[in-house]
């Protein structure tokens, strides 16, 4: 059974902890006895030997001195006191027995070299005690670097078998360990940790496999569906007849259709993953499409032996709202082209060819109303006069779409001269008021009673003015109020009608005098010429056209025209 590496740990610090106190406590106990026995020395065999010394000098002077016996007396009491050797407790006994004669007859000095030879003999038995007390102390310490040698060789070895072992244990796991939490960064979820242990690091290396099995199992699992996915939005991308480029924050190439390549005249596997200004620098339409210019003007392209039109759109792709690419539409408008031109052609050729009619019907409806030709009754001078205004009507429809169509084909003719405006906004009024009321909506009036006049042409005027209130009509919502107002300026008058509708986007803005351009999303019918009409006839009459709008509030078109001088 493997131990824990807590358990491992708390074994090695145990070990060491015990190792420690045990050379602490040998080594307090050895010198505690070599201190004893340096003491024993001393207190013992030292004093005797000086006690032996005084009672020789007290012998030597005891004829000169009259305190001398006094002072033997009192060292060989002492002596008495402090036995300690074999053989000293004799020796010190004879020297009593001697000291005694010596006392009993001072001057008789015959028992000297007795007394002498017990304070000898006791000399060299404290000189052989303190020899062998030395011997034993020189074992002791002897025995004390044995063990302690011993212990400090062990404490050294375990210690270095900690210093190399130890971080082992520790490091080559952790090192394992981050080696595949760096593998798992990199997304290589195959990456696998083997450790041959059953401690704590061998269940976190346990663990992390099961989570790179985890990971490993999502991340195929989701690359397949992207995969899929990849492949479903390409297909779709290919069957669209716009032209789109794909491109990272960078500006790195990452996709083209095939409509796009055509259009460029380049293959995807040749520049995918190329910086697209590089391409710029040989390419013209990508040069084109790079530029960020405000006004996104429609672009003729040759290809494929046939000329087409194309609009240009730019989206930002973001994650977490940061920029992390672009894709650049190309949107191709040539149908609205060739609709436009038929149209066109229609319009002129039908306007054309009713005018003639009409006006033979007008000129006819004059001859009759002549007394010349016969008298009429009312009932039928009624009739003649309804012909007559419907004649003028007509005349006045095919006038429009004349207009319509010059402005189409860029030949605006006009017919400047000073106008009130407030007939400019009646007459457009008149024009819109059945609409108006088939919604419900009313129109409000915020217009002073006297205007200056205006150089304009006011049926072209009247166009544009009845085309604003009717889309501000087609976009409100039933019973909303559109309102028609005016303001001057030192050389212009403007004026400016004002809805509640739906609001147009504000990235849509910029766009929406473009030809055929119209709000995606909207599903109201309509081919986006009305409003770059209108911009053509106000431009054409030295005016300014624009638009503010906010989404879920409403919009407002104004447009602006000069004041007469007259």
């Amino acid at each position: 059974m493997s131990m824990r590496l807590k358990t491992k740990l708390s074994i090695g610090l145990i070990f060491l902890f015990i190792v420690i106190l045990l050379f602490g406590i040998l080594g307090i106990a050895n010198i505690n006895r070599l201190s004893n026995d340096s003491n024993l020395v001393l207190k013992n065999n030292h004093e005797s030997l000086r006690y032996c010394n005084s009672m020789l000098k007290a012998l030597e002077s005891i004829k000169t001195r009259k305190d001398a016996i006094q002072i033997f007396e009192e060292n060989l009491k002492k002596q008495e006191e402090n036995i300690t050797e074999p053989g000293e407790k004799e020796a010190t006994q004879e020297l009593r027995k001697n000291f005694g004669e010596l006392v009993a007859d001072p001057n008789d000095s015959s028992n000297y070299p007795e007394i002498r030879q017990s304070i000898i003999q006791i000399q060299d038995l404290n000189e052989l005690g303190i020899l062998r007390k030395n011997d034993i102390v020189q074992k002791t310490a002897e025995n004390a670097r044995l063990w302690l040698t011993v212990i400090f060789t062990v404490l050294t070895l375990v210690a270095f078998t900690f210093i190399f072992n130890l971080p082992g244990i520790i490091s080559k796991p952790i090192s394992s360990l981050s080696e595949g939490i760096s593998a798992i960064a990199n997304k290589d979820y195959k990456k696998r940790i083997y450790l041959k242990q059953e401690d704590e690091f061998g269940e976190l290396a346990n663990s992390f496999n099961v989570m790179a099995s985890r990971l490993d199992e999502y991340e195929n699992s989701n690359l397949s569906k992207i995969k899929f996915e990849k492949s479903r939005i390409e297909t779709i991308i290919n069957q669209m007849r716009d032209g789109i480029i794909g491109l990272d924050d960078k500006k790195n190439i990452l996709f083209l259709n095939q409509v796009a390549q055509k259009l460029l005249g380049l293959k995807e596997a040749d520049i995918l993953g190329r910086y697209a200004p590089d391409i710029a620098l040989k390419n013209d339409l990508m040069r084109t499409l790079l530029q960020e210019d405000e006004e996104k003007k429609e672009l003729k392209i040759f290809a494929e032996n046939k000329e087409s039109f194309f609009n240009k759109d730019i989206f930002q792709v973001t994650n977490n709202e940061q920029v992390i690419g672009s894709v650049i539409v190309l949107r191709n408008i040539t149908f609205f082209h060739e609709l436009n031109e038929a149209k066109t052609n229609f319009i002129a050729t039908v306007s054309h060819e009713l005018k003639t009619p009409i006006s033979s019907i007008k000129m006819s409806a004059q001859l009759l109303n002549d007394d010349r030709v016969g008298p009429l009754n009312g009932e039928q001078q009624e009739l003649i006069r309804s012909i007559r205004d419907d004649s003028e009507r007509l005349l006045k429809i095919t006038g429009e779409l004349l207009n319509i169509s010059q402005a189409e084909t860029g030949q605006i003719f006009l017919n400047i001269r000073p106008v009130d405006p407030k007939k400019i906004i009646d007459h457009a009024l008149e024009t819109i008021k059945k609409q108006a009321k088939e919604k419900n909506i009313q129109i409000v009036l915020n217009v002073p009673e006297h205007l200056p006049l205006v150089q304009a042409d006011d049926e072209k005027t009247v166009w544009v003015l009845t085309n604003f209130l009717s889309n501000a009509i087609r976009y409100s919502y039933e019973q909303s109020t559109i309102t028609i107002s005016t303001s001057i300026s030192d050389k212009y008058i403007q004026v400016n009608v004002a809805d509640s509708g739906q609001g147009i986007p504000p990235a849509y803005i910029g766009k929406i005098f473009n030809r055929y351009f119209r709000v995606p999303g909207t599903k109201k019918e309509g081919t986006g010429l009305g409003l770059a009409i209108s911009k053509d006839f106000i431009e054409a009459q030295e005016g300014t056209i624009s638009v503010k709008s906010e989404q879920g509030v409403g919009s407002t078109f104004s447009f602006t025209l000069k004041l007469s001088e007259g």
